[in-house]
């Protein structure tokens, strides 16, 4: 009996992640940054959460900031949210939980203690607070809880408020956001790489009630827009875009969005910025005159994930009109690209520039961390997941006197 269990565990294994890694090796064009990595993108395989003293030889950001390892052993960690105490919660998707680190106390850098909140979810990723409830992101369904941030505890039943989300294939997380109308963002990912949806909800930012309900499509032709957040100087929507795999080290861009109501964002007929795509875009030129184009592209396969504005005037003056992005890195390319945070600053005229910010991650071909979600604390302080290492960074800006 049990060498049929073993028997059949080793076949789900094969099935799970041996089967597509070798659909993916045959593939045609196909570029490969690292083979870990793969292994990350099938099936959440990560590496040892680094020390302080290899964060402290290794990372690098700004004159003035300071980085400690604020938690560790959180494999798969991804989306994160701050209470009004200064606690954070963060998502293991893998482990269908959702974790409470508590704020630290003792001023060490480090979270103080955690706990697990709630548990035997299906796959959570987005976390988003409203009014006195903790509301969840999970693989098909959006829940909430009654959340007590003194006691740091939750309390009565869990109640999934939307149902019946598409969940196959592809780019199966879900996150979440309330905007400044009240209303919840959910992004849903496409099911491939590219191809014509049946189900008009993927690849799309939908907007529902903070109860529920129908919802409706806000936003179109989004391949995988992980992280959306909202500009404190204009309310405007943005959000970040991963752009589509095979087609070549360099092409095409992953993007930053400006969402608006009803607007088709072009994939999986346009890439980047006006290009008609080579698989499927034959046909389609009339797209061209409506699609919106992103109005920032980051480096093919960089996988833009989480995006925050800071909130602070506690950082420098040039940080005023800025959003923190985290790029995961790419898997897709013959050398390493991406794995870091970088900062886009707006001028008065809405135009873009960027800077690297917290950078180190990759040396030489060796990856020690990937980069998912940013939330900014009262004080301008930024925490950064990380689901390589399983790692919480804790980004403090101390002054130039550090």
């Amino acid at each position: 009996m049990i060498k049929r269990i073993l028997i059949l565990l080793c076949t789900a294994i094969a099935l799970v992640v041996i089967a597509p890694t070798l659909y993916l090796l045959l593939t045609p064009n196909l570029e490969i940054s690292n083979l870990k990595l793969l292994f990350n993108v099938l099936a959440g395989v990560g590496v040892e959460s680094p020390h302080q003293q290899t964060l402290d030889s290794q990372l690098q950001l700004p004159e003035g900031f300071r980085l400690t390892r604020y938690a560790a052993g959180l494999p798969g960690v991804r989306m994160l949210v701050l209470t009004e105490t200064g606690d954070l919660l963060v998502s293991l998707p893998r482990k269908g939980q959702v974790v409470r680190l508590t704020r630290d106390m003792d001023a060490d850098g480090r979270s103080d203690d955690r706990a697990v909140l709630l548990d035997k979810l299906d796959r959570p990723h987005g976390l988003a607070f409203w009014k006195k409830w903790l509301y969840v992101a999970e693989q098909g369904a959006v829940g909430r809880i009654e959340y007590e941030p003194l006691s740091g505890k939750v309390t009565g039943q869990y109640q999934r408020l939307i149902s019946g989300l598409p969940k196959e294939g592809n780019h199966w997380s879900k996150s979440i956001g309330f905007g400044p109308d009240g209303m919840l963002y959910l992004s849903i990912g496409s099911t491939c790489n590219v191809c014509v949806e049946k189900d008009a909800r993927r690849a799309t930012i939908m907007r529902f009630n903070a109860e529920g309900g129908e919802g409706e499509i806000i936003a179109s032709g989004l391949r995988n827009s992980v992280g959306f957040d909202w500009a404190p100087w204009n309310d405007a929507l943005y959000a970040t875009d991963n752009g589509r795999d095979m087609l070549g080290d360099d092409y095409p861009p992953c993007e930053l969005n400006r969402i608006e109501q009803g607007q088709f964002y072009g994939w999986p007929f346009i890439n980047g910025f006006a290009d008609l795509d080579p698989d499927v875009g034959q046909g389609k030129e009339s797209l061209l005159e409506t699609s919106r184009s992103p109005i920032f592209g980051f480096r093919a396969h960089n996988a833009p994930l989480g995006i925050r504005f800071n909130q602070s005037t506690v950082l420098p003056e040039n940080y005023k009109r800025s959003a923190f992005v985290a790029l995961h890195g790419s898997w897709n390319r013959s050398t390493p690209d991406g794995y870091k945070l970088v900062s886009l600053h707006w001028n008065d005229q809405e135009e873009l520039t960027t800077q690297d910010f917290l950078t180190g991650f990759e040396r030489e071909g060796k990856i020690i961390g990937r980069p998912v979600d940013i939330v900014q604390g009262v004080r301008g302080e930024l925490y950064v997941s990380d689901d390589y290492s399983g790692m919480i960074y804790l980004i403090e800006y101390v002054g130039s006197a550090f």
